[in-house]
């Protein structure tokens, strides 16, 4: 009888996310949906070029900030298991049963519709995939009416 060769395993990925991995997933989150909606905001409060970068400078100061605070709570902490466990062992479990509904029902529905609000005009409502035809609608009279686009930039 001839040996049996062993069979190559098919190739399979690995189940691990590193430091680098989970700060682009952070990073992509919060730049992808902020970006497109908070720099005419900022724009339209502080007006000067420097001022603007300055905005963005002290916000991302205040969000590593909170990184290390979490990095440190994880590292003291390793096995807990986030801010509900964070608030439960600090204060008293009923204060950490109000942050878990708080946000579910706020916090996360919230971020969702903020993420919903500024990517309700990309990229389908952009200038590059507009019709050049006009949109006609029936106006309340019943005579129909031609509908101009929104200004990409409103003052």
């Amino acid at each position: 009888p001839l040996p049996r060769v062993a069979q190559p395993s098919a190739p399979r990925l690995a189940r691990r996310l590193g430091v680098f991995d989970a700060t682009m997933i952070v990073m992509g989150g919060i730049v992808g949906s902020g970006i497109f909606v908070t720099p005419h905001v900022v724009a339209l409060h502080v007006r000067t070029p420097a001022l603007i970068v300055g905005a963005w400078l002290a916000g991302g100061a205040v969000a590593l900030a909170g990184a290390l605070v979490y990095a440190e709570l994880a590292d003291r902490r390793p096995g807990v298991g986030g801010q509900y466990a964070y608030l439960r062992d600090a204060f008293h479990p009923s204060v950490a049963f109000v942050y878990g509904w708080a946000l579910l029902l706020v916090t996360q529905s919230g971020g969702m519709a903020a993420v919903a609000v500024s990517s309700r005009g990309t990229p389908a409502n952009s200038p590059a995939c507009r019709s050049p035809k006009p949109s006609w609608r029936r106006s309340s009279s019943g005579r129909t009416a031609s509908r101009r686009p929104p200004s990409l930039l409103r003052a």
